[in-house]
């Protein structure tokens, strides 16, 4: 049986630091292509004079995809959508204009309304973005003393979305790679880190990096494929053999995982990878590098008395070769529409509540902005929807992210502002800041999504300290008090969501780990090898949400924490069912993990 994974403890600052430099395949060129996108917005906003160009350059970071087909589907969907938004927006101004109760009333109904699609439905992170430009707009029409001024204000709304999608739309074609091309590369990580680990089995930093790779699933891979084939660019024969290989590199990773770690435990016994099969999966990653995927490969030969390497080498001949059934493979793995809606939008009672809290945190900001009259701390009201998150576990898990990236990026706006804006002459210097500030968001953003939400927070703070009127600032008050507006609104919606309806990760572990028990199970009563290793995939994805859960609940408040007698069963569980995944595509062992299965659903039912 395969050596179990280990749980990974809760982040620590040297782990985080590790995340933040990491190299990973694709991340620079992600980071220069999102700050490119960001410095082009801030350049259309300053020609064209558009207020508060933050929140279009922050939008635009927020929006941004990998892949050109995604980022023009996304930049015209979301105007689109905006579009319609305006429309009913031009009602609510003429009903709140000059009426405080009347905006109060419409902000909170806006506010429940985008957070509500956040949580129940397929709109998010989509629903956040279009609240807090919504939200923000109908607060700076409250700000306006006749109507002509807001009905501008309204159209320079449209204009904070308008930007972002035409840059999406006008830009990603030319800088961004074709979503064929991603996917390439990325099967080419999956066998070049599978030969890594292969030829050196004891790698701890290599072994991380694979368990990682593989909670990722197949979800980012098959969205790829489904982009490529908008693009009518490639022949349905070339989409269908990477279709092929998709599922087939998971599996190659992950036996090449269940060799790494027998090897590392039977260091004496074990019998070395043969060089042969190492060979053979670089030289595939190389084909998929250059954009083309290998045909006629031949399988290498292996020691018998390895079992994992064995069943490697005979994934290796059908890689890429479709099967034969094709339609009835594919009408037995398509997988049914779920609709816009989640399946328990209307029934599960956290939406709501989600909602309440999430407009509750907002009009406590809106209240404090108006009270205290203090206009730079607007940004406390933005603030509250990035940083919403279901889960007391999650609220304080990405708790130090959230004010360590606001620091940062506040930092990063202030000395700016000290040492580098007296010294700017023309737009080319300004926008060579921009770029440098948002490359930085950019890199944090881009890489391990336990590290992305601080990125976005550089960000935030670093577009609302330096883009405040047209051109350099050397306002330093107008920095302090966005990074003061950013911070309480990182603190109100903590506080809002920890002491309201709290809702512990710990509650949803069982079901994220039913989840992945149902994937094994399916797994192991596949029809087809290729069948077999989808549901491996998919049970690879059900445990890192359930991994995640974990991970959220060990850091909630100890008198929480006191009451999860079955955490450590829940952490041996995961562990469990990561070996038995790998060991399920190995012929001769699932017979015994399928039985040790059947004790694992006893324990968890």
């Amino acid at each position: 049986m395969a050596k179990p994974a280990t749980n990974k403890p809760p982040l620590t600052a040297a782990r985080l630091w590790q995340l933040v430099t990491e190299r990973a395949p694709g991340r620079g060129g992600n980071a220069l292509r999102v700050a490119a996108a960001c410095t082009t917005t801030v350049l259309v906003g300053e020609t064209w004079q558009v207020p508060d160009i933050a929140v279009p350059a922050l939008v635009t970071m927020a929006l941004w995809q990998k892949d050109r087909v995604t980022n023009v589907l996304a930049g015209l969907a979301v105007n689109i959508l905006f579009g319609v938004i305006i429309l009913m927006m031009f009602g609510l101004m003429h009903l709140t204009l000059d009426h405080p109760m009347g905006l109060v009333i419409a902000t909170a109904v806006l506010s429940f309304g985008f957070f509500f699609l956040g949580s129940a439905s397929k709109l998010k992170p989509v629903a956040y973005m279009l609240g807090l430009v919504v939200v923000y707009t109908m607060i700076a029409i409250g700000n306006v003393p006749f109507g002509e001024l807001a009905t501008r204000a309204l159209l320079y709304a449209d204009l904070f979305i308008l930007v972002p999608g035409a840059v999406m739309v006008c830009l990603a074609p030319f800088i961004c790679p074709s979503p064929k091309t991603i996917l390439t590369r990325t099967l080419a990580h999956h066998l070049r880190l599978s030969a890594a680990l292969l030829r050196n089995p004891e790698d701890e930093q290599t072994c991380d990096q694979a368990e990682a790779l593989l909670r990722d699933g197949t979800k980012g891979m098959m969205m790829s494929l489904k982009m490529a084939g908008l693009e009518k660019l490639w022949r349905k024969q070339d989409l269908a053999s990477l279709q092929q290989a998709i599922p087939r590199s998971i599996g190659v990773l992950a036996l090449a995982h269940a060799a790494a770690c027998e090897a590392t435990d039977a260091s004496d016994t074990y019998p070395d990878a043969p060089e042969s099969l190492i060979e053979t999966l670089l030289e595939m990653a190389d084909i998929f590098q250059s954009g083309g995927y290998p045909t006629d490969i031949g399988q290498p030969p292996v020691p018998y008395t390895s079992p994992a390497l064995a069943q490697i080498a005979a994934l290796l001949p059908d890689f890429t070769k479709p099967i034969e059934d094709e339609s009835s493979e594919k009408a037995k793995s398509k997988p049914s529409s779920s609709g816009f809606f989640a399946l328990d939008a209307w029934t599960n009672p956290e939406h709501v509540r989600f909602a309440v809290k999430g407009t509750a945190a907002v009009m406590l900001s809106y209240f404090i902005f108006k009270i205290l009259n203090w206009d730079g701390i607007h940004t406390c009201i933005i603030t509250c929807f990035i940083v919403a998150l279901p889960t007391m576990g999650e609220m304080i898990s990405k708790l130090t992210l959230r004010i360590s990236g606001a620091l940062v990026g506040g930092a990063l706006g202030i000395l700016s502002i000290i040492f580098v804006m007296p010294h700017l002459t023309n737009i080319a210097a300004f926008l060579a800041l921009i770029f440098a500030g948002s490359l930085l968001a950019a890199w944090v953003k881009s890489g391990d999504e336990r590290i992305a939400y601080a990125g976005f927070q550089i960000g935030l703070a670093f577009f609302l300290s330096d883009l405040k009127d047209y051109g350099p600032t050397s306002d330093m008050t107008t920095a302090r008090d966005r990074i003061i507006g950013i911070l309480l609104g990182n603190f109100i919606t903590y506080a809002v969501f920890t002491s309201f309806w709290p809702s512990s990760a710990y509650d949803k572990i069982r079901d994220k780990v039913s989840a992945a028990l149902k994937a094994l199970q399916a797994q192991f009563n596949a029809s087809s090898v290729q069948d077999e290793l989808q549901q491996a995939a998919a049970v690879q994805s059900a445990l890192a949400h359930a991994e995640r859960m974990i991970e959220f609940a060990s850091v909630e408040p100890i008198h929480l924490r006191a009451n999860m007698d079955e955490l450590a069963s829940y952490q041996a569980i995961t562990s469990q069912i990561s070996c038995l995944t790998e060991d399920g595509l190995i012929p001769a062992r699932r017979p015994a993990a399928s039985a040790q299965l059947a004790s694992l659903d006893k324990v968890v039912s």
